[in-house]
């Protein structure tokens, strides 16, 4: 009986953690109602970060977009993980970059990290968590 409510709690925290790993690829896919609106409606916001991103950066490579592209996830695409890739090199140190790429091959290790007491780790998670906001609402919709 314990074996069973063990397994299926490691089960729903893997799932978590695939889940965690999934919404990294598919943060730029994220609703109007995610979108924050100082102003402007959400669809505007959403051109004018295409915009931007379209003149810096169209097809960006590195870590993350190499990542994203081999994942095989549904949505990936060369320009949605370029643009991931873009807005990590603004907002992630390369060493940063490395640690992130772990969660693609260890979904697990991102939840961990998360649930970490380490002030490295904590401190970490608060640059990927400001990472993955600013690549949802910069690559919406590509």
């Amino acid at each position: 009986m314990a074996r069973v409510f063990l397994d299926s709690r490691v089960m729903g925290l893997r799932n978590l953690a695939l889940l965690g790993a999934a919404s990294l690829v598919l943060v730029a896919c994220g609703s109007d109602r995610n979108a924050r609106n100082y102003g402007s409606t959400a669809s505007q916001n959403r051109v004018t970060s295409a915009a931007v991103y379209h003149s810096t950066a169209r097809f960006a490579s590195g870590p993350i977009a190499n990542a994203c592209l081999q994942a095989g996830r549904k949505a990936a695409n060369r320009q949605l993980c370029g643009c991931v890739q873009h807005v990590a090199d603004r907002s992630l140190s390369s060493a940063d970059q490395r640690r992130a790429v772990g969660f693609f091959a260890d979904p697990h290790s991102a939840q961990e990290i998360r649930q970490s007491d380490g002030s490295r780790n904590e401190a970490f998670w608060q640059r990927y968590k400001a990472f993955a906001a600013r690549a949802e609402q910069t690559c919406q919709g590509l």
